[in-house]
């Protein structure tokens, strides 16, 4: 029987990490033998997830089909590493993962981190994927993979749009009570016929906004438009922005627009993993 230190050891050379033959950033470089345990460590953390995240011991080996042998001595040290918390009989991501997942961002703009997910979310839907910040009494749009569509909303990075129509500015408001406040406190302006400018009315469908978790606007901001956006979120919960898809409402019907809101909602949720943060509402 070979032991994960054996297996390390069949794994070292004089090459190192970063030698010859690592064209790929990810693959090994020649010479370079994977480490089995690794794999199966990634293998348990791989098995929690936003909708699970406690499992139990049993659930765990169910999930990664690993020997119980295997399974229970690589859980009890990452408990003992602080790859995992455990919590009477469950287990969770270890928090101080979190820590040492932190520098991963650091230096790196939030538009670059999340072009993966807004160029997978346009090349799905088909429509235009934008990210939006909101910048004072304003939302912006910070980051966006247009559409290949020849009939589309006129969409740049650097736009300036209302706080307080279409579905961004809704999901910005949702999980911002300070600036909810602050809109529903002020003149709501009327762009369209089905703007909302009843401040009982906007706070309503802010509320259902939130329990949702994504927002579905149509001609709130433009005539012949629609859009569906979600939370994106950073370390500790902090609402980075509101990423979604827009486009004319030729294409991006109510049931259409409803379809797509849970594709949305995983790439906003992908973005937010990327950022280091947890998705949830």
């Amino acid at each position: 029987m070979v032991s994960d230190e054996d297996d390390l050891a069949r794994g070292e050379t004089e090459d190192g990490p970063g030698g010859e033959g690592a064209a790929d950033p990810r693959s090994l470089p020649r010479g370079i033998r994977p480490l089995l345990v690794l794999g199966k460590i990634r293998q348990i953390l791989e098995a929690f997830g936003p909708e699970r995240p406690e499992l139990t011991f049993a659930e765990i080996r169910r999930a990664t089909d690993l020997p119980a042998s295997t399974c229970q001595r690589l859980v009890s040290n990452m408990v003992a590493e602080q790859f995992l918390d455990r919590h009477g009989d469950r287990y969770r991501i270890g928090l101080r993962l979190g820590y040492w997942a932190a520098p991963a961002g650091a230096g790196l703009d939030v538009s670059e981190i999340v072009h993966p997910s807004l160029v997978l979310l346009r090349d799905t839907t088909g429509e235009t994927a934008c990210l939006y910040r909101r910048e004072g009494d304003v939302r912006v749009c910070v980051a966006m993979a247009e559409t290949y569509q020849a009939i589309r909303r006129e969409m740049y990075v650097g736009k300036l749009m209302p706080l307080h129509a279409g579905s961004a500015s809704r999901v910005l408001l949702a999980w911002d009570a300070a600036a909810a406040e602050e809109v529903l406190d002020g003149p709501l302006e009327s762009f369209t016929t089905t703007t909302v400018t009843d401040p009982s009315v906007l706070r309503a469908l802010l509320n259902q906004t939130r329990q949702q978790g994504y927002a579905i606007t149509s001609e709130e901001r433009d005539a012949g438009a629609a859009s569906v956006s979600a939370p994106v979120f950073g370390p500790g919960r902090a609402l980075v922005g509101a990423l979604g898809i827009s486009g004319p409402t030729q294409r991006l019907t109510s049931q259409r627009a409803a379809e797509w809101a849970p594709v949305v909602v995983r790439a906003a949720e992908q973005a937010t993993r990327l950022l280091g943060g947890r998705p949830g509402v």
